[in-house]
């Protein structure tokens, strides 16, 4: 592994992310650094590592398809802010076929998305894979159409109000 857990401390910006990802991308092991960092017990770790894997391409981020399940576990389990929409930045680049949905990972989203408290990245986030899992179930996206038409815009950011919009437009989203 060319990047250590101590590399990963700290503070860090943009072209630091950039910096992570292209070291990672010379070794192509997306796997294992994503396994080596993702539940690190200091979260600037994880969120740093995380960071690092969303500049990847959605071919380079395939390779983490076998850690789904994972990512949205971090998801439902993580208090800080930073690594669940990073970690959410990944699960909604990743290929989900009809045996992934999880309802409590459905649930979450649908929650979090109609949350006005919650940060306007979790919360758009939380639209995108709700309309994602959504898609498998004709009675879930006429549900979630539902949802989306009775909520009053007025107290949601700019972010969900486009994804909304989108989605009940019937436009790409995704």
């Amino acid at each position: 592994m060319l990047i250590t857990r101590e590399q990963l401390k700290g503070s860090y910006s943009e072209g630091e992310a950039l910096a992570i990802y292209n070291k990672v991308k010379e070794t192509g092991e997306w796997l294992s650094f994503l396994k080596a960092f993702l539940h690190d017990e200091d979260y600037q770790v994880a969120r740093n590592a995380l960071w690092g894997l969303t500049k990847a391409t959605d071919e380079e981020l395939s390779a983490l398809l076998s850690m789904l399940h994972e990512l949205i576990d971090k998801v439902l389990s993580e208090e800080n802010p930073s690594v669940r929409r990073l970690s959410m930045n990944i699960i909604v680049r990743l290929k989900m076929e009809e045996e992934d949905l999880r309802t409590d990972f459905l649930d979450f989203c649908l929650e979090h998305m109609q949350n006005p408290d919650e940060y306007p990245g979790i919360q758009s986030l939380s639209l995108k894979l709700a309309y994602k899992m959504c898609l498998f179930y004709p009675e879930l996206m006429d549900e979630l159409r539902r949802t989306l038409e009775s909520m009053d815009m007025a107290y949601y950011s700019p972010a969900l109000r486009s994804v909304r919009n989108r989605i009940l437009a019937n436009k790409k989203v995704l």
